[in-house]
């Protein structure tokens, strides 16, 4: 996958990520975990709308444009890595609001799916 594609997708689950936390959070069904957004979110969705979008095209670009060092392409890994799981989490805190799964369950699913995979296929 080229740079460009991997900064692309960032800025898209960045994206999701905020959309699906104003929807939560507006709904009653979680709260945002990080203070400083938490007070942007306070002071209504636009703010920590477009904080957060700014925030993630800049993490974005400085990865894609530095994406020949080391540390960029690492950088580019962690943060797909992570909100590629934080988008478990925002699974999860639906299908719970909608009242299909408790969280923890469809959780421990995907926690337990790496010792799953190795008995599946030998």
């Amino acid at each position: 996958m080229s740079a460009l594609t991997k900064s692309v997708l960032l800025f898209a689950l960045n994206l999701l990520d905020a959309q699906l936390t104003i929807i939560w959070v507006r709904t009653g069904v979680a709260t945002e975990g990080n203070g400083l957004m938490s007070r942007l979110l306070a002071a209504g969705d636009a703010p920590f709308f477009f904080t957060k979008l700014a925030v993630g095209a800049l993490v974005a670009f400085l990865l894609y444009r530095f994406a020949s060092l080391t540390v960029a392409r690492r950088g580019m890994r962690l943060a797909l890595t992570l909100y590629l799981s934080l988008m478990l989490v925002h699974a999860a805190t639906g299908l719970s609001a909608l009242g299909a799964v408790q969280p923890e369950a469809f959780l421990a699913y995907f926690a337990r799916l790496p010792h799953a995979l190795p008995a599946i296929l030998f």
